[in-house]
């Protein structure tokens, strides 16, 4: 059994970045837990900063049943002003301890969105600061914004599309404004076509984090 930590800026990104390969680890009978650093509160599309983030939470936690992630938290760090100060480097560095993390999936550093990069940096700077006493777990980074130009890693998700979709939804406040759902299918249709060779006909894919620098 693998323990895997899933860092996801806001409530969506996990299920819309990997998804698919959540319930692949889960199939496996690996731990997964998630983080979600915000709550996506500047994401209402014209309702209160609280009211969005109280609704996607709830979201988060629907998905979470969906995809049987074994545990979620919320840091509630602000919205579209997420930073990868000390307190925050050192929150996950005792998270990536306390769970003998061996695997994290993070956005990628090239994704069009302040948070997502600064989640990036976050767990760059926890696992590379020098004094670290945990073994440094493998970092997958996943799109969501912006699709990935060097592909390290590839999975599978064709079992698992339909589970993925449900997840999506469940973040209902979003998908209302924006159909994720088909957009991310979409791109992990054309990832099955052109790069899961011999696979399936839907892929997520991923870049290494010590790859991308």
């Amino acid at each position: 059994m693998k323990n895997i930590l899933i860092i996801s800026p806001h409530p969506d990104d996990e299920a819309i970045g990997c998804g698919g390969t959540i319930c692949k680890h889960i199939a496996d009978g690996d731990h997964v837990e998630v983080v979600f650093l915000t709550s996506g509160g500047k994401g209402g599309h014209g309702k209160s900063e609280e009211e969005t983030s109280s609704t996607r939470e709830h979201e988060a936690m629907r998905a979470a049943e969906i995809l049987k992630v074994n545990k979620i938290e919320f840091w509630r760090q602000p919205d579209g002003k997420f930073e990868a100060d000390a307190f925050n480097v050192n929150r996950l560095k005792d998270k990536i301890q306390s769970m003998k993390t061996d695997i994290i999936y993070v956005p990628h550093e090239g994704e069009d969105h302040q948070d997502h990069k600064a989640a990036a940096s976050l767990v760059m700077q926890a696992i590379s600061e020098p004094g670290t006493t945990f073994t440094k777990p493998l970092v997958w980074m996943y799109e969501v914004w912006t699709p990935i130009q060097k592909i390290d890693h590839i999975v599978d998700i064709s079992p698992y599309v339909d589970i993925k979709r449900e997840a999506i939804l469940c973040h209902k406040s979003q998908c209302d404004v924006l159909k994720f759902d088909e957009a991310i299918l979409g791109l992990n249709r054309y990832r099955g076509e052109m790069h899961s060779c011999p696979g399936g006909d839907f892929a997520e894919v991923f870049t290494n984090l010590k790859e991308s620098n």
